[in-house]
């Protein structure tokens, strides 16, 4: 593992400067040519990885450093590719992802490998896994079969489109919910209004910014907030007790990874923007 994260209550942000915010809140540098890397948080138990396959092919099974005989013993997984063309082979069969492509991988699976096809424009593959209680087949989830839903208000500088695959109207798993949200042009704002879901933690990916574009993640309690400056492939993982969301610099993307009691995507309880302190 890369890094490991315990998490913290909603009264500790307010000892923490900002290296702490980001060290106790923030994964960096997941995407690594040639590397596969993970990183494991205590909340809810998920672990998020980045693999960047470029002549090699990467890959992983072994559960040893999550208690298990095997990774997915009790683990289910989604797997983006948020870079060129690439495959995902699971246990001898072989998935071919284009950019945009999310594969889910269910509780069972015993082997998996990542590659790119094209080292010079490599795959880069993001992992969302948590634990699971129910076989759910492997699924390929083509972005052209994920569903679409528009949100927001250009007017306010919050429209987009959120694309749900991972989802129980989409592709079904025990506990993991997973998709892909991007602003419209103009916008800059990815969630509003912003909200808790006291029954789901949630992952941000952040991803399709420019060298120079930051995103400005906003989170703590609704009357206590604070920010984390967040660049290309840094992940932001947000505790059931915080609010969730960000303003871009420039053009950007996000995966939003979510597991907890439910997956309801409609429960969440609503903050309203005159109540953020």
């Amino acid at each position: 593992m890369l890094k490991t994260l315990y998490g913290a209550s909603p009264a500790d942000i307010d000892s923490m400067n900002t290296a702490r915010l980001r060290d106790e809140f923030m994964v960096e540098g997941l995407f690594t040519a040639g590397e596969l890397r993970f990183a494991y948080t205590h909340v809810d138990r998920m672990i998020v990885g980045g693999a960047v396959p470029t002549s090699d092919a990467l890959g992983f099974g072994d559960g040893a450093e999550v208690g298990t005989k095997a990774f997915f013993d009790a683990r289910e997984m989604g797997i983006a590719n948020l870079g060129g063309a690439g495959a995902i082979t699971v246990d001898g069969k072989r998935h071919d992802l284009e950019n945009r492509d999310i594969l889910y991988v269910g509780r069972g699976a015993q082997n998996v490998t990542l590659e790119s096809a094209d080292a010079k424009n490599p795959a880069r593959f993001y992992m969302n896994s948590v634990p699971a209680g129910a076989d759910i087949p492997h699924r390929l989830i083509k972005r052209e079969e994920s569903k679409p839903l528009v949100m927001g208000d250009a007017a306010k500088s919050n429209k987009r489109e959120l694309r749900m695959y991972i989802h129980p109207e989409v592709a079904p798993s025990c506990l993991l919910l997973m998709g892909i949200t991007d602003p419209a042009p103009g916008s800059i704002w990815n969630t509003m209004p912003p909200h808790l879901h006291e029954r789901r933690m949630e992952a941000y990916c952040y991803f399709d910014l420019g060298e120079e574009d930051r995103v400005f993640h906003l989170m703590g309690r609704p009357d206590n907030t604070r920010h984390l400056v967040v660049a290309n492939g840094d992940i932001v993982i947000s505790p059931a007790w915080s609010i969730h969301m960000g303003a871009g610099t420039g053009p950007y993307a996000f995966v939003w990874g979510m597991t907890g009691e439910n997956q309801a995507y409609t429960d969440v309880d609503p903050v309203a923007i005159r109540e953020l302190r």
